[in-house]
Order: C-alpha cells, then sequence, then structure tokens
C-alpha cells in the first residue's frame, strides 16, 4: 500500500460460512473485524477511501419489516457479530469510508458460496435439491452491487449505505426461478418446509434519499443477468 498509495481500497475479504464461523469465532474476528481494522487504520494513513462490504447478517432476522441504515444492528451469529465489529473499527479508523450492506448475492466469478451457481450445477447434473419456503430474503446480482458502489464513489458519497434488489422471496422462490429462466426444468427443486424461519429484508434508504441509484426488482435483474451475463 506505501508503494502504490491508492485513493480507493475495497474489503471483499470475509469469511461468511455460518456454520465455520460458529465454529471457529477467532478464525472469524480475524478476518471479519481484525482484518478490516487493519485495513481501515491503513487506508486512512493515505487518505484513501475504505469501501467495506458488509452484510444483512449484522440484523436478527426480523420478519417482513425493512431495515434501512438508521435501525440498530443487532446479530445473531459470530458471522453477523464479527461483521458489525468491522463496521465499527471502519467508521471509528477513516472517516472516509463506505459501509455497503447487501443481501444474497450471486454472480461471483469464482462460483464458491454462489446459490446461483449451486443451482445450475444441479440443474446440470440433473439432481434434485431442497430449498427453504421459510427462509427469505431478496437476492442480488454481483452486477448491481458494483453498479451501486461506483456511483457512490462518483458522487463522492460517505457512510453506510444497503445496496439490495427491490421485492423479497424465498430461498424456494429463488431457486425456482433460477430454474425456469434458464430454461431447466423447475421439478428438480424441492419445496422444503420447516419452522427454521430466518427473514432479513433490507431498505435502500440511504440510495433513495441522496438520489444516487434506483436499485431493481430482484425477478428483473436475475432474468437480465442469465440473459445477458451468463452468455
Amino acid at each position: 500500500m506505501d508503494i502504490y498509495q491508492p485513493n480507493v481500497i475495497i474489503n471483499c475479504a470475509s469469511i461468511s460460512d455460518m456454520a465455520y464461523c460458529e465454529s471457529n469465532p477467532v478464525d472469524a474476528y480475524r478476518v471479519n473485524t481484525l482484518g478490516a481494522r487493519n485495513l481501515a487504520s491503513a487506508s486512512r494513513r493515505h487518505n484513501a477511501c475504505l469501501i467495506q462490504m458488509s452484510t444483512d447478517d449484522v440484523f436478527t432476522c426480523t420478519g417482513t419489516q425493512k431495515l434501512n441504515e438508521f435501525d440498530t444492528p443487532v446479530p445473531s451469529t459470530v458471522y453477523g457479530k464479527s461483521k458489525l465489529a468491522g463496521e465499527t473499527f471502519v467508521r471509528e479508523l477513516n472517516p472516509k469510508h463506505l459501509i455497503i450492506r447487501s443481501s444474497w448475492v450471486y454472480g461471483s466469478a469464482t462460483g464458491n458460496g454462489d446459490y446461483l451457481r449451486y443451482v445450475l450445477d444441479k440443474a446440470e447434473k440433473g439432481e434434485k435439491f431442497e430449498a427453504n419456503s421459510a427462509h427469505i430474503s431478496t437476492p442480488t446480482s454481483v452486477t448491481e452491487l458494483e453498479k451501486a458502489v461506483t456511483l457512490l464513489l462518483d458522487h463522492n458519497e460517505y457512510g453506510i449505505f444497503h445496496a439490495s434488489c427491490e421485492g423479497i422471496c424465498s430461498r424456494y422462490e429463488f431457486a425456482k426461478a433460477i430454474l425456469e429462466l434458464s430454461g431447466n426444468d423447475t421439478s428438480l427443486v424441492i419445496e422444503k418446509k420447516s419452522e427454521d424461519s430466518a427473514s432479513t429484508l433490507l431498505e435502500n434508504l440511504m440510495l433513495k434519499m441522496t438520489g444516487v441509484y434506483e436499485m431493481p426488482n430482484w425477478y428483473d435483474e436475475l432474468k437480465r443477468y442469465i440473459e445477458q451475463e451468463m452468455k
């Protein structure tokens, strides 16, 4: 960093595997919290803007109530707690920061942890799989997330921003939409009904108030992504 003198640093490093974080809290906090602290300190030293990629998991599941940037985060998992602690260090150590929270992000280059790729892999193999209808949120493509972050930088915005596509769906509805829009057999996904409900919905209040960008509907964006980005 001392050699390149960057103007902007984006922290995408994270341990996001929930089960792993619960079993290995030291590792989770070392990467998700300590890593953010170190980058916040270094970026401030160089007067660089730090973009901290965060998550809706800093909140506890709240049913269908949308949560905006002014709602108080109360995480219930080690992953969520470690990411929130990272956010805190970023806010405290570098005033030139953007903390971006999103949900159910898909379209990663590697496919590791990418639900879109998981569903398409199952379809390619003709394997049936379960998807929980009690898990509810908003799928968001990496393309839209990147667009929102770029525009926030262009407008010299700082602070916490939610950047999640509009609308809501269950994990089952998401999987079925992926299969449908990609021309695969929708019967491959089996609806899993359980009492293990989980619902975290983000409201992009800061994006709407600043007028920087309006995120599209999740289904419309999924259709566009499959048609244009996966050719």
